[in-house]
């Protein structure tokens, strides 16, 4: 009754089980997130390319940040319907066919000629994009055991920061072209990577299935060993992929480990996302006498701190099966980077904070997102919490883009403190959500919630998913 683990298997096959699902379904996902991210933030580096003159936009003004906030504002209205619409189409089309439409768009951004066109054209990038991220993060929650999640969930999460690494380095690579026809400067960057984007979306629908039993890539046996294994993590419920209910839905998206975790993300994506779009402003503003392209080259270094980060932090909980200390940890970086912006003017203090700022922000893209869909116990209530997790941290995202406002340049005083509190916040969160946690399951080995079994059919018991008096929730 209370999901002890029923079956083994043997170590070398489950590892190679492990290894040839890794080979067959994170590249895909690695490479369109990489690009997700890029036809993103890339609006950063055009940015420093001259897109504000070209469209007329004011830097004395908030027309840039409300330039930004359009993405945000269908990105997160549109979240949850499209993670629901992976479930309910499958990961195979609609993951192809949102980033065939989000590499369009940002196409389409090079062909702009005004403010509102292209206040137009990110808002409908938003939507595009919307369930790009936890879409990922379902498909592969479906091939991986809770503990294997959070280093599988890295490998591409890790792209955000390469996104700011590569995306410079792409950006400063286009703007060394004079030209592709009458399209120059700026609108080559999205021009580019949105043809790179369209071309990866219609490779990705080969490459893509739905899930184990649609793997064509596994053998029979390698399927049944797949499922099985799953299985032993799951209580009471009989199928791995269940039918989509709203009740499921819903019981994912209100879970107490969810909404901490959908808290602590919101807070992590004001770092994340003002790092993504304002660095490239912050360095102009540290080393206003470097070239355009010497200053896209200097967002580089602090973005590739920031991917080991993720990965380290993935590694680490991957091997101690906990995610509670890497959070705490990793949000006493943001806590510190920020007290060295705001601490100190010395350049190089502030260009170091960067990186600091980076190890940590970054590396809760893989763990929160984990942390919430280890603690659900059906594919429903998974798309759920992964789906309203992902939409906090966009809301996060939002309130970045009125962070770092220009009228605060060159120390950014406003934008560093609330990064500053934000990094104390998580901190707290992981803490309250770590004792809860730990006290609910006292209750639960109690035996204090075992009368919700009492008289109930076995489909009866499979409905009540994280419910089940059996489930154990995990930090």
């Amino acid at each position: 009754m209370h999901g002890k683990e029923l079956l083994h298997f043997d170590p070398k096959q489950e590892a190679r089980l492990r290894r040839k699902i890794d080979r067959w379904v994170v590249p895909t996902v690695a490479l369109l997130y990489l690009f997700c991210f890029i036809d993103r933030a890339n609006i950063g580096n055009a940015r420093l390319a001259g897109l504000e003159p070209d469209l007329g936009i004011n830097p004395k003004t908030y027309q840039y940040n409300i330039l930004l906030s359009s993405f945000y504002i269908s990105y997160i209205v549109f979240e949850i319907p499209s993670t629901m619409l992976t479930k309910i189409i499958g990961p195979k089309i609609w993951i192809a066919a949102m980033a065939g439409l989000f590499g369009l768009l940002s196409m389409c951004t090079a062909f702009v000629k005004s403010y509102g066109a292209a206040i137009a054209v990110r808002f409908l990038l938003g939507v595009a994009e919307a369930g790009m991220l936890p879409s990922i993060a379902f498909y592969l929650s479906r091939f991986y055991k809770k503990d294997e999640l959070a280093l599988r969930l890295a490998m591409y999460i890790v792209m955000a920061p390469s996104a700011g690494a590569f995306g410079g380095l792409l950006a400063s690579g286009i703007l060394k072209i004079d030209s592709i026809g009458s399209i120059e400067r700026w609108e080559m960057i999205f021009f580019v990577e949105g043809i790179i984007t369209m071309g990866l979306a219609f490779i990705s629908y080969f490459t893509l299935t739905d899930s184990i039993e649609t793997a064509k890539w596994l053998s029979e046996d390698e399927k049944y060993m797949a499922t099985a294994r799953l299985k032993t993590e799951m209580v009471g419920q009989t199928v791995l992929v269940d039918k989509a209910t709203s009740k499921a839905v819903l019981r994912g998206i209100l879970a107490p480990t969810s909404m901490l975790c959908a808290l602590m993300f919101l807070l992590d994506n004001i770092t994340v996302q003002g790092v993504a779009f304002f660095l490239p402003t912050i360095v102009k503003t540290l080393y206003p006498t470097k070239t355009v392209i010497q200053q896209q080259l200097l967002t580089v270094p602090p973005n590739v701190v920031g991917a080991v980060g993720v990965l380290l932090s993935a590694y680490i909980t991957t091997k101690i099966r906990v995610r509670f200390p890497l959070v705490f940890v990793n949000s006493l970086f943001m806590l510190t980077g920020y007290a060295m912006f705001l601490g100190s003017k010395n350049l190089n203090v502030r260009y170091a904070a960067s990186f600091v700022t980076c190890i940590g922000a970054f590396s809760m893209g893989a763990l929160l997102p984990a942390w919430a869909a280890i603690n659900t116990n059906n594919d429903s209530e998974k798309a759920g919490a992964i789906g309203v997790v992902v939409m906090f941290g966009n809301m996060g995202g939002l309130v970045a883009t009125w962070s770092y406002l220009s009228k605060h340049a060159p120390n950014f005083v406003p934008g560093n403190a609330l990064n500053l509190g934000a990094g104390a916040g998580i901190a707290l969160l992981s803490v309250i959500l770590f004792f809860y946690q730990r006290r609910e399951n006292v209750k639960r080995e109690r035996g204090d919630y075992d009368h919700r079994l009492q008289g109930k059919s076995i489909e009866e018991i499979e409905l009540l998913g994280l419910n089940h008096p059996g489930f154990k929730l995990r930090h």
